[in-house]
């Protein structure tokens, strides 16, 4: 980290990029509204033209959301799921890190996960809105259904139950239910295709030993304005 506890920043410009080593925040909104609801200190990895990579990496404080008694959301019945009250905690992402990869424009990003020990697990297609750049991150919305993908190249959907109550609550107009609905089967193509980033060995990508474990600024929920797509 930089002197003084602070994140250290790379400014970044909509002509420009983040050098590698840079800490950013990768952030969502919320689906009911402008606030941001989740906050995750990264490293940038590669950030050009074609791929924003980035490593969360295990033990970074984030934020998450919660129900307004601080009840993990997942533990509440999805039929409640989406309409109690809810707030915003300060956690650790345990675990093994996670190297997230996002092509410029592109209505979801992948994510790669490992197994302790480096043997990697899959990777993780999230659907969402396309990130908007900031000077401090990037910023999206999550739309609930993501697709797993296995090292043998089989894959499935994941979390079409919430993807279906999200619609049923209101979070998801049949327009946006459309969208993500096309953007998953193109995500499909590429995965059947086997294109890029699931057929560039990123699953054989480490860290850099010397990178510090970003820490959480204290205005992480600022809105910016944003600066590229």
């Amino acid at each position: 980290m930089a002197d003084g506890g602070t994140v250290r920043r790379v400014e970044a410009v909509p002509a420009g990029h983040w050098v590698p080593g840079s800490q950013i925040l990768w952030r969502y909104r919320e689906n009911a509204g402008a606030a941001f609801h989740i906050a995750r200190p990264v490293t940038v990895v590669r950030d050009d033209d074609e791929l924003l990579a980035v490593w969360l990496a295990p033990g970074t404080e984030c934020v998450k959301p919660v129900l307004a008694d601080g009840t993990s959301v997942h533990l509440e019945p999805l039929e409640s799921r989406y309409t109690k009250p809810r707030t915003v905690q300060r956690d650790r992402w345990f675990g093994t890190g996670v190297l997230k990869l996002a092509r410029p424009g592109e209505p979801w990003s992948v994510w790669l996960f490992w197994e302790p020990g480096w043997q990697f697990k899959n990777w993780y297609v999230n659907l969402e809105e396309p990130l908007t750049r900031w000077s401090g991150g990037v910023d999206s919305e999550d739309h609930f259904l993501d697709i797993s993908v296995h090292p043998d190249r089989s894959w499935h959907w994941r979390d079409e139950d919430e993807f279906a109550q999200a619609q049923r609550d209101g979070l998801v107009d049949d327009e946006l239910a459309e969208r993500v609905r096309e953007a998953g089967r193109a995500a499909v193509e590429v995965i059947r295709a086997w294109g890029p980033p699931f057929s560039e060995g990123w699953q054989h990508w480490r860290p850099d030993p010397s990178w510090d474990v970003p820490l959480l600024p204290e205005d992480w929920d600022r809105t910016p304005a944003h600066v590229s797509s």
